[in-house]
């Protein structure tokens, strides 16, 4: 039983036309072609499919879109504006903190929760709130640079 339902994506109302217990991970990818969010295990376990509700860091494999009426979604394509990457995305590649790329936009919406939470955490802090976010390819020292260079540029540009 489909319906029709308007979400809040990136800013802007986006309709969509699905069962109100479908993931929004399946209607971000298959219906608005935001696919910078990642079916990793389906269970929720990995991080990859992270987006932000309201500013709060919540994976949409597990999320029936039902339950986002009213929110505000972002996703990895809503950080940049005007054509510039936000801090966050330019540190993950001033830092190689991405290899293959498939957990990089649920570690990048994780740590700018992290980081409006506290603007500058301690290298602990960091591993901590990460935690849930698993990384294959495993350059976990690389994401706390990145996390600590953004850490930096944000409080420099205020973003």
């Amino acid at each position: 039983m489909a319906r029709i339902t308007e979400i809040e994506v990136n800013g802007s109302a986006r309709r969509i036309d699905a069962d109100p217990e479908t993931s929004l991970l399946h209607v971000l990818r298959d219906q608005l072609d935001l696919t910078g969010t990642k079916y990793g295990c389906g269970e929720g376990e990995c991080g990859a499919c992270t987006v932000l509700l309201d500013g709060i860091p919540q994976r949409s494999c597990l999320m029936p879109v039902a339950a986002v009426s009213g929110k505000r979604i972002t996703t990895i394509e809503g950080l940049a504006t005007g054509g510039r990457l936000h801090p966050l995305q330019q540190a993950f590649l001033d830092e190689q903190a991405l290899q293959c790329g498939y957990c990089t936009s649920g570690m990048i919406l994780t740590a700018w929760a992290l980081l409006r939470a506290r603007p500058d955490p301690s290298e602990q802090e960091i591993r901590e709130f990460m935690e849930g976010n698993v990384c294959r390819c495993g350059v976990y020292h690389r994401i706390v640079a990145a996390i600590r260079r953004a850490s930096d540029l944000m409080k420099k540009s205020n973003a």
